[in-house]
């Protein structure tokens, strides 16, 4: 072998050793490319992950709420066929009843409360009935209609519903005459006008609540349950403004609604919640009922039915709208705010 072969044949090993220490080395561009990528393929990874963990539990979701719906759809036509049994029982019993008294038979569909709307002592004539139905421009009789029937429609007709959160037969007040003077009275007509007085003021509050949860909504979350709460507050209250009506509110309930309702007129915030907490819980030793300590005769045995019971464990009605009073009086100090700060509740 020649010299310049030899040579040729060296160099050739000395590029392919350089070409190979090359490749053991890589640009900071190169890394950061690789790890760049590497990075986005293991992020596309997760989120596909992610997606996919999210249509599993939408689909759970939409399982559960279809498997509720059908339960309680089971139950509602359940509980409906348990009314209509029963309803069909207390007919045959009633007929039967009549049957044996000799009374004559009730037609299908008649309900009890034709019977006593009949008999009130607000009935009417069924000539000056049929003749007030006829000025009011409504049809004088109806086909199949009886007179208890004609009477109910005349009352409906002649009923005026006040505009309002809370819609009632009640003729509201206007508010210089809402004030309460702390008493219950003893005459139809003073107890009468208290419940006015009462309806008033509280149709006054809840249209101011509602109004300022109206200009306040917002599309937060705090914003909606405290929108939420208003609207339950306005649903709770409904029962009591029926008590309103039919005026047949106990005095154990009535006589703290007025002092809470005086106390709030007069800003004293702190004397309201006192209020309502005698109202609802009461000052009983044990409110929540206790008859026996103990097989024992024990010291102090009889305060145990000493005090005032409270109403919140009574029924659940009366429980929401107690609870209702008292969101109403946590609006009132916001929106009239006392003139004392020691009658601030905190």
């Amino acid at each position: 072998m020649d010299f310049a072969a030899l040579m040729n044949k060296e160099l050739s090993k000395s590029k392919k050793s350089s070409s190979n220490d090359d490749k053991k080395y890589m640009k900071r561009s190169e890394v950061e490319a690789e790890r760049k990528a590497a990075y986005l393929a293991e992020q596309k990874a997760l989120e596909a992950e992610r997606a996919t963990k999210a249509e599993a539990k939408r689909k759970r979701e939409e399982e559960t709420a279809a498997e509720n719906a059908l339960r309680e759809e089971k139950r509602r036509k359940l509980a409906e066929e348990s009314k209509k049994r029963q309803e069909e029982k207390e007919w045959e019993e009633e007929q039967a009843r009549r049957k044996r008294l000799g009374l004559p038979e009730l037609v299908k569909g008649e309900e009890n409360g034709d019977q006593q709307d009949g008999d009130a002592a607000d009935d009417i004539p069924d000539d000056e009935l049929i003749q007030k139905l006829r000025e009011l421009g409504h049809p004088a009789i109806l086909f199949g209609e009886s007179h208890a029937a004609r009477l109910r429609r005349h009352k409906k007709l002649t009923t005026v519903l006040t505009t309002g959160p809370i819609p009632t037969t009640l003729k509201l007040v206007d508010e210089k005459d809402m004030k309460v003077d702390g008493t219950l009275p003893k005459d139809k007509e003073g107890r009468l006008w208290l419940f006015r007085q009462l309806a008033s003021y509280f149709t006054m509050v809840l249209t101011a609540y509602e109004k300022a949860m109206e200009e306040e909504k917002r599309d937060t979350s705090a914003s909606k349950m405290a929108y939420s709460a208003m609207v339950q507050t306005r649903e709770n209250m409904k029962p009591l403004f029926r008590k309103f009506e039919s005026g047949d509110l106990d005095d154990s309930l009535l006589q703290p609604i007025i002092e809470i309702v005086q106390a709030l007129q007069e800003r004293r915030y702190v004397d309201a919640n006192d209020g309502y907490l005698r109202l609802s819980i009461g000052k009983a030793a044990w409110p929540i009922g206790v008859t026996m300590v103990g097989i024992h005769e024990r010291s102090a045995r009889e305060k145990l039915h000493d005090g005032e019971k409270g109403h919140v464990m009574g029924d659940e009605a009366t429980r929401k709208y107690l609870q209702s009073i008292k969101r109403c009086l946590t609006f009132a100090q916001v929106r009239w705010p006392p003139q004392d700060l020691r009658q601030l509740m905190g």
